[in-house]
This record gives C-alpha cells, structure tokens and sequence, in this order.
C-alpha cells in the first residue's frame, strides 16, 4: 500500500469534521425509519436516495430463496422478500490503481421492546450527553452513516477511490443474513470488506463470532376447563419443560474442553436464549397449544449442522418425559442457520483498519470475539475475502435506550475515509 500523501490525508479530515453535523442529520434521519422485519422499505429508499447523493445509481438486489436454498450459508427464511429488495451502488474510478473495496451495513433493526420504558420514544432520535438515542442507533445505522460521511469527505476534499467501491444496504442480518448472502453473490467479489458493526461499549474489532440457529418448538396439549384440569394436558407447562433441557445442553457446550481458543477468557460463550413463548386462549381453559422461539450458539470449531442434530435430539428426548406423555412435539428451522468464523486479524485490510483508528484517535481497537453475529461471516467462510468488521461504540443494543457515541461514529468516519483513501488510492474527484 502506498501511504497517503499528507496534504490529501489532511484535506480528508478536514472535510469529514465539517461533515459532523451532516452526519448527525443523516443518521436521525435513518433512525426515524422503524425498519424490524418486514417494514424495511423505507430505510432502503433513504439508502437509495443517500447513494444518489453520493453521484452514485442505486441497483436494487432481490433476496430469492429459491435461488439461496443450496448455498452453505443460507438460512430457512421467517416472511416473503417482496418489497424490500436490498440496495447498492458501485463507484467505478477513471482509472484504476488501487483495491477495491466493498462497505457493507444491514438496515434492519430489532423490535424495540416496551416503548414505554424508553426515555424517548424509539424511532424520535435524541442526542443527550453526546450520544444518539433511538433503535438501530448503535446496530447499526451510525455504521452506515460512518461509510457514507467518509466517502462524501474524500469527494469534498477533490478526491475520489482510484479503485471500485462497493455500498450495500442489507436486510435481516438480525435473523438470517439472506440479505447479505444474496447481495454478495449479485456483486463482483472485492479485495477486502469493511463492515462498521457496533463495538460492545467500546470501539472494537471483531476477531472472532459464534454461529446462530434458531428452533421454533410447538405442543399440542389437550384443553380442559380448569375445574377437569387433571384430565387435560397444559401445552405451555409442556413448552417449558422442553426449553429447561437446553440449560443442561447450555453448560456442555461452555465448558472448557468445547470452547475454541479465540474465545478463551470469554465468560459464557455459548448461549442458548428462550425469545419468544406463544400459547393459550384463556386464564380457566387449559391450554390447547404453546410454542416456543430457542435461539441457539454455535462455538467456532463446531457447526450449524450439528447444533441442529443436537436440538432435534434434545426436543426428541424431551418429548419421551412423562410430564409431556399425549402432547404432539413439532419442531421447525426458521432463521438463522449460521456457522461461527474466525476473521483474520492480520490481513491487509484488518491492519490497515487498526492502524487508521490508532492515528485518528490516539487509541487502539479492542480485539473483540463476538458472542452475537455478523453478515461478515459470508465473504470469510464462501468468498475467502478478509473483512474489517469494526464500528463505533454502542450501548444497548437491542435492549432500551440504545444509544452511539457521536465522538466514536466520527472517529470510526475519520478512519473508513483514510482507509479508503489508501487502501484504493485516489484520483482527482470527477
């Protein structure tokens, strides 16, 4: 990599600190938009109107599962894709000398719990104490908002990548990754990806993640009025004693023989979370049905696959207890069928990330082994692409009152745009 020349590297800074305010804007913006699952939409036609801003052309990217089924990486999908394609955009350079590059977000949030334990509502963005408050603040809107600040800095500062670079806007990172997976496959493979996920309270760089399956349990009791209770069979009851046999399942797979060595020191890496329970019609009926919504860890060095052997197997000897003796025990995959990885740390692209951080903000991003997921996984494990998955710092991150520091998003802003800068190169702006 040839180093930046220090009249460019300045007059990029200077552009991306004049963009504080814009940045702000941008990412309000963005937040207002409640993109959860299936209401996407509007979020995408920001993006889309953001890459025309950037005097790039939007290409919207179906996600069809049709034509996903047989990939490695692709996930049993919740709802249908209609209408909420993915979006990118390509910047194509005069000439090229450098790497191309591709920087990657998904716009899709979780749901935001109880509003009313909210100090602001949600989807009102609200800046108090220097952060940004309001869902997919954090996770991961100003990660967004940083690749598109640091690309608008290098164009106002008469410059532009002397190498292709790629923007893509993604949806369901939080429960498949179908999005990504279908974007990635549309797009010409790039020498590196930069992902700007949300570091855990700090600004970080993730080393290593967990795989996710999701399992969805349904029992079929047999309802009673309650004064007959005896003579019924609760399904929710049921549900529950299905869902303790996983605790057991939980401790196994954290102990210290199982765990992978990029996780060692991780308290509790594996995790097996009880989400969502459905069930019952009424307070004196017992109930006829309950089902249950298991999200699942995957430790690196095991696999998707055999997480879902192990739930089949858990549910089917859940189902031989006595407690659940007449119950029908159904079992489906829906979501996540993820696989863990292991990023590269010292890969071109994840040095070059670690330097840019240390010189715009006189400190070091923490390695990071996540016990969450990200889309980097994809161009790691199909496409053997090194990825930076690296972002500013956020706190409650699917909880209440999710929130990002704006001094974290412009320095994480300051480091894409140098990295950019250096990693492509630059030609004079067009």
């Amino acid at each position: 990599m040839t180093p930046l020349d220090p009249g460019a590297k300045r007059a990029i800074l200077e552009a991306v600190d004049a963009l504080q305010g814009a940045a702000i804007d941008r990412l309000s913006d963005l937040v207002r938009c409640d993109s959860t699952l299936g209401k996407e939409a509007g979020a995408l036609e920001l993006m889309a109107r953001n890459y025309e801003s950037l005097g790039l052309t939007p290409r919207r990217i179906p996600t069809e599962p049709e034509a996903l089924k047989d990939h490695p990486g692709f996930s049993p999908p919740l709802i249908s894709y209609a209408g909420r394609d993915n979006v990118a955009a390509i910047h194509t350079p005069r000439e090229r000398k450098g790497r191309s590059l591709a920087l990657q977000g998904h716009v899709d949030v979780v749901p935001e719990g109880a509003a009313d334990l909210w100090i602001t509502p949600p989807y009102e963005p609200s800046v108090r104490d220097g952060r940004l408050y309001g869902r997919g603040a954090g996770d991961m809107k100003a990660g967004i908002v940083s690749y598109l600040t640091a690309f608008q800095a290098l164009k106002m500062a008469g410059l532009q990548p002397a190498a292709a670079v790629q923007m893509q806007a993604v949806v369901e990172e939080e429960c498949s990754g179908n999005g990504a997976l279908a974007t990635m496959l549309a797009m010409p493979k790039t020498d590196a990806v930069v992902i700007p996920e949300p570091g855990p309270g700090m600004a970080a760089m993730y080393s290593a993640e967990v795989g996710v399956v999701w399992a969805w349990v349904t029992v079929t009791g047999r309802p009673t009025h309650v004064r007959d209770m005896h003579a019924g069979i609760n399904a929710i009851e049921g549900a529950m004693r299905i869902a303790a046999g996983f605790k057991d399942y939980e401790n196994e797979r954290n102990r210290a023989e199982n765990v992978h060595a990029a996780f060692r020191g991780v308290n509790h890496p594996v995790n097996v979370n009880l989400g969502t329970v459905e069930g019952g019609e009424w307070n004196s009926s017992v109930p006829t049905r309950a089902r249950i919504g298991l999200r699942v860890g995957v430790m690196l060095g095991y696999s998707a696959a055999q997480t879902k052997a192990d739930i089949e197997r858990i549910v089917a000897e859940a189902a031989t207890d006595p407690g659940l003796r007449g119950t029908q025990v159904k079992l489906e995959f829906k979501g996540f069928m993820a696989d863990p990885c292991g990023f590269d740390m010292e890969s071109d692209i994840a040095r070059l990330a670690q330097r840019a951080y240390a010189e715009v903000s006189g400190s070091e991003l923490r390695h990071y082994p996540a016990t969450g997921l990200t889309d980097g996984r994809f161009f790691t494990l199909y496409q053997d692409t090194p990825v930076a998955c690296f972002g500013p710092e956020a706190q409650e991150i699917h909880g209440i009152d999710e929130s990002v520091s704006l001094s974290s998003m412009h320095d994480i802003t300051r480091s894409i745009a140098l990295l950019m800068a250096e990693w492509c190169g630059v030609e004079k702006a067009a």
